[in-house]
């Protein structure tokens, strides 16, 4: 789309030239077109971090996502945890394959819950994680614990990971729900206004 400034009587005025050449006012488009605006939109990437092993790293984690709107998505692990080792490579795997970028992003990272500094510092008791592994997502620095997800069976089953990162995704820092009426959470959580 080619945008023009009329020159003469109608200086300042902005047209649009049409396919077939002819110049039309911007009074004659439909309402709701952006008329300045001549780039594309970015897709949303997903964003992998590496694992948290210090608050620090945590709430750095945490001030990324929100600064891009994303819901930072957060597996909280131990190292002798069996179950860990299967669904780690799992989210990380639909994260990097592009899971949720439609619908607008998310950042991934692991919580090494039984590293020094983070059992210090207490998190594990600060977001309720009282089970491991833990899938547990932050959007605008704030835990969503109602779809905090603890079961093994769910965290193994890549049909419903997909599901739940999409409807993460959805959130766009919002807070709230981000289900779509077609999606299994739509009942559950509305959009927060």
């Amino acid at each position: 789309m080619h945008f023009l400034l009329s020159s003469g009587r109608q200086a300042g005025r902005l047209l649009r030239k049409t396919p077939a050449g002819a110049a039309v006012t911007c009074n004659q488009f439909a309402s709701g077109v952006a008329l300045f605006s001549t780039s594309r939109a970015v897709a949303a990437k997903n964003q992998i971090y590496q694992s948290v092993r210090n608050l620090d790293q945590f709430h750095t984690y945490q001030l990324l996502s929100s600064s891009s709107r994303t819901p930072l998505l957060t597996l909280w692990t131990t190292s002798y945890c069996p179950t860990c080792r299967v669904v780690e490579p799992l989210l990380r795997e639909l994260v990097e394959s592009g899971v949720g970028e439609e619908e607008g992003g998310v950042g991934f990272c692991t919580v090494e819950y039984d590293a020094p500094d983070v059992m210090e510092a207490g998190l594990g008791l600060t977001y309720m994680i009282n089970s491991i592994p833990t899938l547990l997502s932050f959007d605008a620095q704030e835990a969503q614990t109602q779809t905090k997800v603890t079961d093994g069976r769910q965290l193994a089953n890549r049909k419903f990971l997909e599901e739940w990162i999409r409807n993460e995704a959805r959130r766009h820092g919002n807070r709230g729900g981000g289900g779509s009426p077609t999606s299994i959470f739509s009942g559950l959580f509305g959009k927060l206004k």
